[in-house]
């Protein structure tokens, strides 16, 4: 009888990136190797096992029906082994030596610094790379394996997501625009004459998310900042997270527009961490931390109880949401904090 094929890991994943990638020269950019080694690693796999895993149609390579059973297989061999050397690096290393973040943009960006400054004072030597994304852009992160935590609107299939908090929108435009001269409360009819600001989606599969409404001009960027420039432009309309805009609102350089229905809505986030089972401690104490930030300083929404309006101790008054009970709760969320951090410091290293 004779002995079964030794394929090497370094097949497998060959394989699994011809196909993932589109064919051998993409595969081979992917893997920083020569075109022709990674052909020669696949003639040798189809060699070893006796079989034909691609059929050549013009300059595309595809799969054979055996081809594809073979690459589900090898997809879920590459796929345990990337876990288990991701599992080993992080056990030896103790808290990760990088952790990745990938948080909507919409989330406060001053409570998610103070977040990452708090876990830097207890991890110094842990790096952490963020990536700021818009709608689809942290999902497909987490499916893609390139993150360990998300903050995001959209929890992918597969995964867990703790609700973390909810953020307020606001339908604004220039205290001058057209819109703010009709003189009535608006419907979504009275907006189709006028210029949408719309964020897009930073996943591939890009939609136009929530806050959109059916009109004759739209303008699409990728950067949120340039959306709340070019609203208080008078460019167009929008709606904007309370949070983002606080400083203009105060200027008086946006204002809310009169909307009967839909000029404030809602959009909850989730904290999800990638691999809940063996992920690091560093990635589980982060989200840990951003947790208990996100729950000291936000109200809870009336209706939810989930945190909301988060206000940044020196925010402007905007006469929106600022109220004694907001100011209360930051005066409580202070003193929690400084209780905590005394506890903390008091069982420092020796």
């Amino acid at each position: 009888m004779s002995a079964s094929p030794h394929i090497s890991l370094e097949q497998w994943r060959t394989l699994v990136a011809v196909v993932d990638e589109g064919g051998y020269a993409q595969a081979a950019q992917a893997l920083h190797k020569s075109q022709s080694t990674v052909t020669y690693a696949v003639q040798k796999l189809e060699s070893q096992l006796g079989i034909k895993a691609f059929e050549i149609h013009g300059r595309k390579a595809l799969l054979t029906p055996t081809g594809q059973l073979l690459y589900r297989r090898a997809r879920h061999l590459v796929d345990q082994a990337s876990g288990l050397e991701r599992a080993a690096c992080k056990l030896s290393a103790g808290w990760e030596a990088e952790i990745r973040l990938a948080v909507e943009v919409i989330f406060p960006t001053w409570l998610l610094l103070q977040s990452l400054q708090r876990f830097g004072n207890e991890s110094p030597h842990t790096r952490v790379e963020l990536v700021e994304s818009v709608l689809g852009g942290a999902p497909e992160a987490l499916l893609q394996g390139q993150v360990d935590l998300a903050i995001s609107p959209q929890v992918p299939p597969g995964f867990h997501g703790d609700a973390l908090i909810l953020t307020r929108f606001i339908a604004v435009a220039h205290p001058d625009h057209p819109l703010h001269k009709l003189g009535h409360e608006l419907t979504l009819q009275d907006l189709h004459a006028y210029r949408h600001l719309v964020v897009r989606d930073s996943g591939h599969r890009r939609s136009m998310g929530t806050f959109t409404v059916d009109v004759e001009q739209r303008w699409t960027v990728t950067q949120m900042s340039t959306s709340i420039q070019a609203a208080c432009m008078g460019s167009g309309f929008a709606w904007f997270p309370e949070e983002k805009i606080r400083d203009e609102l105060a200027a008086g350089k946006l204002k809310p527009l009169p909307l009967r229905n839909n000029g404030e809505r809602f959009v909850q986030l989730y904290m999800i961490i990638a691999d809940r089972e063996s992920g690091g401690p560093g990635a589980h104490r982060l989200a840990e931390i951003i947790h208990e930030m996100v729950a000291s300083e936000c109200m809870p929404h009336e209706s939810t109880g989930m945190p909301a309006y988060c206000v940044p101790p020196s925010a402007p008054h905007t006469g929106v949401t600022s109220s004694p009970a907001a100011a209360e709760h930051r005066t409580r969320g202070a003193r929690a904090r400084r209780t905590s951090n005394t506890r903390r410091s008091g069982s420092g290293s020796n």
